[in-house]
């Protein structure tokens, strides 16, 4: 009986420390995803949104352009990145995959303010590359998603699309 009582409370235990000690790339990733970049995204959403409206198919002319870009996109975006580097983040896991989107963040802010130069100089050279740098930024966001995706799969969080 003594036994079977030891058992039962060893099983017991080892059930409600299992507990108490989780997963912690799991609950890093969960506060990085709801909390730490949740302003990050709006702030993002907007200067993208901005950027879009004005560009491609929805281009009128220079000024415009110029106009969304000091107004709307430069300024979100430098907010975005001031949110991107005060999140705090726990695991060597969860920094590993944000610092990517950093770097990406980084290009295509400097891209965006070398488009703002190309328009003020009228340099179509600076236009060429900043469109490269947004390339380049766009290959390390898509980085930054599939690993992100990829962690959480791993770590049993679910990502809203």
């Amino acid at each position: 009986m003594k036994k079977s009582i030891a058992a039962v409370f060893l099983f017991l235990t080892m059930v409600l420390l299992t507990g108490c000690f989780g997963d912690p790339v799991q609950d890093d990733l969960m506060n990085y995803v709801n909390k730490e970049m949740k302003d990050a995204a709006k702030y993002e959403k907007a200067a993208v949104s901005a950027y879009e409206s004005v560009t491609g198919a929805n281009y009128t002319d220079d000024q415009a352009l110029y106009d969304v870009l000091m107004n709307d996109v430069i300024p979100n975006y430098n907010e975005f990145i001031k949110e991107l580097d005060s999140a705090k983040i726990e695991t060597d896991e969860v920094r590993e995959i944000h610092e990517i989107y950093i770097k990406g963040a980084d290009i295509q802010f400097n891209a965006f303010a070398k488009i703002k130069q190309a328009l003020e100089e009228q340099n179509a050279n600076l236009i060429q590359e900043a469109n490269d740098m947004l390339a380049e930024a766009r290959t390390h966001i898509r980085e930054y998603q599939s690993k992100l995706e990829k962690l959480a799969k791993e770590h049993d969080v679910k990502l809203k699309k």
